[in-house]
């Protein structure tokens, strides 16, 4: 099985049941998989197929669907792209991955005609809405006057299917590189993990270009024959109305996602009962946020799904009966993914409460990052991916993730790990947000800093947060360092940008 191939078995076996919901429109998957092929024989017609690569630099819509799965299809290299990267940075990953062809959005026309007499491996490029822009084919026309039968090319499990890049939270973005059996393993992951079936309706708010929408949610949701509901772009009010209106029954979001939910001052009167599970991930959540999650949600159906693009996305996840007993904590052991805690020297750490890096294996697994053999080398060793995230295990081997190893301070010899500090500001009443960093000190090499973002009309300051914390955390984890601000820098994934802040004061 391909990608390509589950949308026509749907059109086959479920050609009248609705697909995808997008703003006022609405298909079957019938209708979705004739738009499918005009998109994957317009592509072979131009002379691309396998082993091509194709880049969609498109925000969360129907056309965005159309275009990754008309890709796969014929057998292409779909490449999808950060809708808020600058056209430089855009440019960068186009030429990374040798696109031969684009599809982007209206809004980034502009910006490829201007960059498109360099990229020299394109051979074409399309457009995703109704604009006119010089050498850009719109989709529009393609759906009208294309072919809607089956394209003729046989796809292989095993051929290339994607390249994800990497958020790159530090440096270039790398691109990892999957095959369609990836995605169909971590398919049965997540009906292993969250029991999708063909009467679910998914609500598609976290951007699709990013791997845990991507992979663990509508490609899943494709395989079953379920419903995608599709919003352009997060907004807290507007994802509430849908789950609402829809009767959203799956839902993925990062942490900051659900924190800016529970901040709708009406909130409380969304009726959201049709929701089965809630997944968060992406970024860690602190114990006190997923309790008040559980608590203004009124359901303790949350999944923490823990992993990284690397891995599939593949990794650890904390189950719902564990939400509140574990919470905080990544989670343990999932269907088709190996990952274990390894010291420096790459031994597995079996002790309760010692700190060691999170590995990974498994048929999820990218088969190396695209055209980078010496950074792929530093990140499958033996066959285990290296994730750079560092956790502890406890008695009943749930894993935690205490930070990154580049992130990790070390203050006097001792070593600090950010999220157990973070952890414990965030129960201070006055704290919504709350980031921890090392910054530089002439005696003691590093210092603690903490970076909060505070509740409405609070206040706080640095000794009343030492003094919250004495009897919390030892005294050398403490921050000597306070600064208040409106909000923290985050890349799409929800992820702090902890490396922006620590410029701020070196």
């Amino acid at each position: 099985m391909n990608l390509g191939g589950l949308v026509a078995r749907n059109a086959r076996m479920l050609p009248e049941k609705e697909a995808l919901v997008y703003a006022e429109k609405r298909y079957s998957w019938k209708q979705v998989n004739e738009i499918v092929n005009t998109v994957a024989n317009e592509l072979m017609a131009k002379g691309i197929g396998k082993g091509n690569k194709v880049a969609m630099w498109m925000y969360n819509s129907d056309m965005f669907l159309f275009a990754f799965y008309g890709i796969v299809k014929a057998g292409a290299i779909a490449v999808p792209v950060n809708f808020r990267l600058t056209p430089r940075e855009a440019e960068y990953i186009f030429g990374n991955c040798d696109a031969t062809a684009l599809i982007a959005d209206d809004i980034f026309g502009e910006a490829i005609a201007e960059m498109r007499a360099r990229l020299h491996n394109v051979r074409t490029c399309y457009t995703a809405g109704e604009g006119r822009f010089d050498g850009m084919v719109p989709l529009s026309h393609v759906f009208e006057e294309g072919t809607r039968t089956e394209p003729a090319i046989v796809v292989d499990e095993f051929d290339e299917s994607e390249i994800i890049y990497t958020s790159g939270t530090t440096g270039k973005p790398k691109g990892a590189l999957f095959v369609h059996h990836n995605q169909m393993v971590v398919t049965a992951t997540m009906l292993s993990l969250i029991g999708l079936q063909t009467r679910d309706r998914i609500l598609h708010a976290a951007p699709m270009f990013h791997s845990a929408e991507l992979n663990l949610y509508m490609n899943p949701t494709t395989y079953v024959g379920g419903t995608h509901v599709v919003i352009r772009e997060f907004h807290p009010l507007h994802v509430l109305e849908l789950m609402q209106k829809e009767r959203i029954t799956q839902f993925f979001g990062a942490p900051i996602m659900y924190s800016l939910m529970m901040g709708v001052p009406n909130f409380d009167t969304f009726d959201l009962s049709s929701v089965r599970y809630f997944g968060y991930g992406a970024a860690p959540m602190a114990a006190e946020s997923v309790r008040q999650m559980i608590t203004r949600f009124k359901t303790d159906r949350f999944f923490c799904l823990c992993g990284l693009t690397e891995g599939g996305p593949g990794g650890i996840a904390l189950y719902p009966e564990d939400q509140i007993r574990k919470a905080g904590a990544g989670g343990k052991y999932i269907v088709n993914m190996e990952s274990r805690l390894v010291d420096v020297n790459g031994n597995t750490i079996t002790k309760p409460g010692v700190v060691g890096e999170l590995v990974l294996k498994g048929e999820t697994c990218m088969r190396g990052y695209y055209n980078n053999p010496k950074a792929t080398a530093e990140t499958i060793r033996n066959g285990w991916i290296h994730t750079g995230d560092l956790g502890k295990m406890d008695e009943e081997g749930y894993i935690t993730l205490v930070d990154r190893i580049k992130d990790m301070i070390i203050t006097g010899g001792e070593n600090v790990y950010s999220k157990e500090v973070e952890d414990a500001i965030y129960e201070h009443p006055a704290v919504a947000e709350a980031v921890i960093i090392g910054v530089p000190h002439p005696q003691w090499g590093e210092t603690v800093a903490c970076i909060a973002v505070l509740h409405k009309d609070k206040t706080l300051e640095l000794g009343e947060l030492r003094d919250f914390l004495k009897t919390r955390l030892a005294e050398y984890k403490i921050p000597r360092k306070l600064e208040i601000a409106s909000s923290l820098p985050r890349n799409v994934s929800g992820k702090v940008l902890k490396y922006q802040l620590r410029e701020r004061f070196q």
